[in-house]
C-alpha cells in the first residue's frame, strides 16, 4: 500500500510537504489559512462593528480593546497547540502511525483539562486585569468602558472551551497538511457569529452581552465541527473517545515545544494590556484616544493575517521535512516563505496607507476617531516589514522543535524593550497618542534584529528534531 493511500480522508485533504515544489506547497497550504484567519478575525471585528454602529463610544472602545486580555489565555493555549502540531507533523513526516495516534489523543486530553482550568481563571482574573488596563476601580463612573468590557469578558471566558477545542482540532489537522477544513469551520462559525450579532443587538437589544453570546455560540459550533471531522476521519489522526488519555512521553514533547511558545504569547498579550493602559492615559480625550486605537487595532489584525498564515505554514513545512531529516529543504523553504511574506505585506500595507481614512470610517464613522486611527495607520504601517522576519524565522525555529529561543527573543523585545520605551516616552518625552503608539514598531525592530542574528549564527535545524531524538533513545535502549 502506498503512503498516499494510507493518509487519505476520503478525498485527500492532507498534504505531504516533504516533496514537490516548495513555493507551491507553501502557497497551497497557507491560502486556506489566510482566508480562515480572515474569518476568525470577523469574531471580534463584527462584534466591534455592530457595537460601533449601534452603541455608544464607551461600549465600542470596550469591545474593541478586550483582545489583549483574551489573548493572555488563548495565546498560551495556542502555544500548546503549536507544540502539539509540531510533534504530530514530525511523526507524520516520519510515517510513525502509532506516535501520531497517541499524540492526537494526548493533545485532546490536555485540551479538555485546560478548558476547565481556563474558564475559572478567565472569569476570576477579568476585574483585576481590566483595572490595570483601564485605570478603573470598578466603578462605571471612574471609567465608562469598564462595565461594558467586564460584561463581554465574563461571558466570553465562561464559554472559552469551545475556542480551545477548535484551535486544537485545527492544529491537529494542519499538522498533517490539512488547512482547508479548519477554514470551512471558521467560515460557518463566522457567518453564524455575524447573524447572531445582528439578531441579539438589533432585534433583542442585548448590547455588549449580545455580541459576547454570539461569539461563544459561534466558537462552540466550530469546536463541534472540528470534533465531528476528527471522529469521522479514516486517517491516522482519527479521534476515538475511548483512547483519549495522556501519554507522558509525548506530553513532555508537546510541552517542551508548546510551553515556551505559550508563555511568549501570553506574556506578550499581558504586556499589551499595559500598552492599552498607556493609550488610555495619553494626553487628550481618553475615550477618544482609546476608540481611535480600537479602530487602528482592528485594521492591524488584518495586516498581520498573511504573516500569521505563513508562519503556521513554515512551522508545518519544517516539521514535516525534519521528520524525514531533509534539513536543506527546511532551510530553503524558510527563505522562500520569507520572500512570500514580504511581498504579501507590501501588497497589504500600501493600500492601507493610501486609504487609511476610508478604511477607518468602516468601523466608526466619527471624524475625530477616524483622524486618530488614520494617523496611526499612516505612520505605523511601514514597520510591518520587520514583522516578516519575526514571524517567519520564529515559525521555522518552532517547526524544528526549538521554541525557547523565539520565546526569549520576543519576550525581551515585546515585553522588556517595549515597556522600557513606553515608560521613558510617556514620562520624559511625550505622552501623546502617536509617540506611545510607536511602542509597537520599536519592539518589532528590536525583535527582527535579534532574530536574524540568532538564526544566522546560532540556530541549527538538525539539532532539535524530535523524531531523531526518539529514534536515538530507542536505539540506545535496544
Amino acid at each position: 500500500m502506498t503512503v498516499e493511500k494510507k493518509f487519505h480522508f476520503g478525498k485527500r485533504t492532507d498534504m505531504d510537504m516533504t516533496k514537490g515544489g516548495i513555493f507551491k506547497n507553501l502557497v497551497k497550504f497557507s491560502f486556506p489559512l489566510l482566508v480562515g484567519n480572515l474569518f476568525q478575525q470577523l469574531y471580534n471585528m463584527v462584534d466591534t462593528w455592530v457595537i460601533g454602529q449601534h452603541g455608544e463610544d464607551a461600549a465600542y472602545a470596550a469591545v474593541g480593546n478586550v483582545g489583549p486580555i483574551i489573548n493572555i489565555l488563548i495565546g498560551f493555549f495556542l502555544g500548546l497547540s503549536t507544540g502539539a502540531s509540531v510533534v504530530i507533523s514530525q511523526y507524520f513526516g516520519s510515517k510513525d502511525k502509532e506516535k501520531v495516534h497517541d499524540a492526537v489523543h494526548t493533545s485532546f486530553a490536555l485540551t479538555l483539562i485546560l478548558g476547565v482550568i481556563f474558564t475559572v481563571i478567565g472569569v476570576l482574573m477579568t476585574p483585576l486585569v481590566l483595572r490595570l488596563m483601564l485605570h478603573s476601580d470598578g466603578d462605571a463612573g471612574a471609567d465608562s468602558a469598564y462595565p461594558f468590557a467586564k460584561t463581554y469578558l465574563i461571558i466570553y471566558f465562561s464559554g472559552i472551551i469551545g475556542n480551545l477545542i477548535y484551535n486544537m482540532c485545527a492544529g491537529i489537522l494542519r499538522a498533517v497538511g490539512d488547512s482547508r477544513r479548519p477554514f470551512y469551520f471558521l467560515l460557518v462559525s463566522a457567518l453564524t457569529n455575524t447573524a447572531l450579532d445582528l439578531l441579539f443587538v438589533m432585534v433583542f437589544d442585548l448590547g455588549v452581552a449580545g455580541v459576547a453570546y454570539a461569539t461563544v455560540i459561534a466558537q462552540a459550533l466550530s469546536a463541534a465541527l472540528g470534533v465531528f471531522v476528527l471522529i469521522r476521519s479514516d486517517s491516522w489522526i482519527r479521534l476515538r473517545i475511548s483512547d483519549i488519555k495522556i501519554d507522558p512521553g509525548l506530553l513532555r514533547q508537546i510541552v517542551k515545544v508548546g510551553i515556551p511558545a505559550g508563555i511568549q504569547t501570553a506574556l506578550t498579550a499581558f504586556s499589551n494590556v499595559f500598552v492599552q493602559s498607556y493609550i488610555s492615559n495619553t494626553v487628550g480625550d481618553q475615550t477618544l484616544n482609546l476608540a481611535g486605537w480600537t479602530t487602528y487595532s482592528k485594521v492591524d489584525q488584518f495586516i498581520f493575517l498573511p504573516l500569521q498564515s505563513l508562519a503556521l505554514a513554515i512551522t508545518t513545512f519544517v516539521g514535516q521535512n525534519l521528520g524525514v531529516n531533509d534539513v536543506e529543504r527546511a532551510k530553503k523553504g524558510t527563505y522562500i516563505c520569507y520572500g512570500i511574506a514580504t511581498a504579501c505585506t507590501v501588497c497589504v500595507m500600501v493600500p492601507v496607507m493610501i486609504f487609511s481614512d476610508p478604511i477607518s470610517s468602516v468601523f466608526k464613522n466619527d471624524p475625530q476617531i477616524i483622524e486618530k486611527s488614520a494617523m496611526l495607520l499612516h505612520n505605523l504601517t511601514p514597520f510591518y516589514l520587520f514583522c516578516c522576519i519575526n514571524q517567519v524565522f520564529s515559525g521555522a525555529m518552532r517547526g524544528a522543535g526549538n521554541s525557547r529561543a523565539p520565546m526569549i527573543i520576543m519576550l525581551s523585545s515585546f515585553v522588556g524593550f517595549r515597556q522600557v520605551y513606553l515608560f521613558v516616552m510617556s514620562n520624559y518625552i511625550s505622552n501623546e497618542l502617536l509617540p506611545i503608539g510607536f511602542g509597537y514598531p520599536a519592539g518589532w525592530i528590536c525583535c527582527a534584529a535579534v532574530t536574524l542574528i540568532y538564526y544566522r549564527f546560532f540556530f541549527r535545524f538538525d539539532k532539535y528534531s524530535l523524531v531523531k531524538k526518539t529514534v536515538d533513545k530507542e536505539t540506545v535502549k535496544a
